[in-house]
């Protein structure tokens, strides 16, 4: 043990060189898959930031992780316009994200070898390096995988997803760019060294192990290949088009929507006009059909309380507007929405120039039966509590009878089942 420990001798298996045999791996092919891993991170990790703004976290009951601290910092206020902005940044953050799942894991066979190098470290800069390394290949796990089962509502670990995956995102920030930092003159030093063009022209029987290197990524005694560089490369770049081919549909329209099979929950949604996706069902959440039939009543808070049936608030002038919703789950449709303003709601409590205004559920359980929204988003033409889409009443997994429908606003935050809407913001 004490031979171990200092480095003399190495445990069996893989912490032994001669264990990893690939004759692909090395230096050139591992930064091949950093190089798009480095383009592609910056934005999926940019892009949640901007998801986690989106939320306008400042307003009461919006924020899912309280004990952020600075962790939590935004620079600017959600706006309204344009109204595809978040169904952009969402759809990029999730679809991207699946995509380079494939690539996530080559590049983690790549360097495999390095995560059982031994001794761990010799040096204070050796031991910061691996420090940065398991860091990186730990958060990108955990972000990757608790945000896939987010995607499929599958919650199997015993924690909240939200703040989790706010500080797993920042642990996996801050270790990608201290790695970043050492590694990147070896990145470039390692595509120099082989010419692209060259290598995607080598085929199985001129593939040959790359020279050693100081990392120890190449096989101290490789095995024969079974595979070249360029059908490695080709395995995992078509896995990755394919990956992106089967979900981006749910981000669109039209016909492209039926490609969609890694859709989450399915691709059938409703009876005719309200055939789009669902997030979660009136069922899941307790609602029940005598609580949305004829005695439901909107109620409105301001400087007076006002009770509305749902054939009086189908009698105020309605408004339509074809409107995006987006989920945070990556899926997005834009809808032909019809409804009341919600400045209009606002004045007829009273209340002439809302500070905002808090809408409040009629669901048992789940997070955000109740969310803030600004000033801005109430005061936007286009903030509907809407009633009907597309011609025909709102179904009741849609929101029957009245839903918010606010532009660029995650779909989250478009309550559904709405039972009051509270314009006494706080000062």
């Amino acid at each position: 043990m004490r031979e171990w420990l200092s480095g003399q001798r190495r445990p069996p298996g893989p912490f032994r060189p001669e264990f990893w045999r690939s004759p692909l791996r090395g230096p050139w092919l591992t930064s091949v898959f950093g190089l798009v891993l480095l383009v592609g991170l910056p934005i999926v990790a940019l892009t949640g930031l901007l998801s986690y703004a989106a939320y306008n976290p400042e307003l009461p009951g919006n924020d899912m992780t309280p004990s952020k601290g600075l962790l939590g910092f935004y620079l600017f206020d959600w706006p309204t316009s344009p109204v595809w902005l978040y169904r952009l940044t969402q759809g990029t953050h999730v679809i991207l994200g699946l995509t380079l799942v494939p690539i996530l894991l080559a590049k983690l066979w790549s360097v495999i070898p390095k995560l059982f190098a031994w001794p761990p470290f010799r040096s204070p800069a050796q031991m910061l390096e691996r420090a940065s390394l398991l860091l990186l290949v730990g958060g990108a796990v955990f972000e990757f995988v608790t945000g896939i089962l987010n995607i499929q509502l599958f919650y199997v670990f015993p924690f909240s997803f939200y703040p989790a995956h706010l500080y797993g995102a920042w642990v996996f920030m801050a270790a990608l760019v201290v790695h970043v930092a050492i590694k990147l003159p070896r990145l470039v030093t390692a595509l120099r060294s082989r010419g692209w063009r060259r290598e995607m022209r080598t085929d199985l029987r001129d593939t040959r192990p790359e020279p050693p290197d100081p990392d120890g990524l190449v096989a101290a005694a490789p095995a024969p290949p079974s595979m070249s560089r360029r059908g490695l490369l080709a395995f995992v770049g078509g896995g990755s088009l394919t990956v992106l081919g089967l979900s981006v549909g749910q981000t669109m329209d039209g016909p492209i929507r039926s490609t969609a099979l890694l859709a989450p929950h399915g691709r059938d949604y409703g009876p005719g006009p309200n055939d789009f996706q669902v997030n979660k069902t009136a069922a899941s959440l307790g609602i029940t059909a005598a609580q949305t039939g004829p005695d439901w009543r909107l109620t409105l808070l301001g400087a007076r309380q006002v009770l509305l049936t749902r054939q009086e608030l189908l009698d105020l002038p309605q408004h339509t507007y074809r409107l995006p919703i987006a989920c945070v789950e990556g899926w997005s449709t834009e809808q032909e929405w019809t409804g009341v303003r919600l400045a209009d709601l606002a004045r007829l409590c009273g209340v002439a120039e809302p500070g905002g205004v808090q809408t409040r559920s009629l669901q048992q359980g789940g997070f955000f039966g109740q969310v803030s929204l600004s000033a801005g988003q109430v005061a936007d033409h286009r903030s509907l509590l809407a009633l009907r889409v597309n011609g025909a009443d709102l179904s009741l997994d849609h929101g029957f009878p009245a839903r918010i429908m606010v532009p660029n606003a995650p779909g989250v935050h478009n309550t559904k089942w709405v039972r009051e809407l509270d314009f006494r913001v706080p000062s």
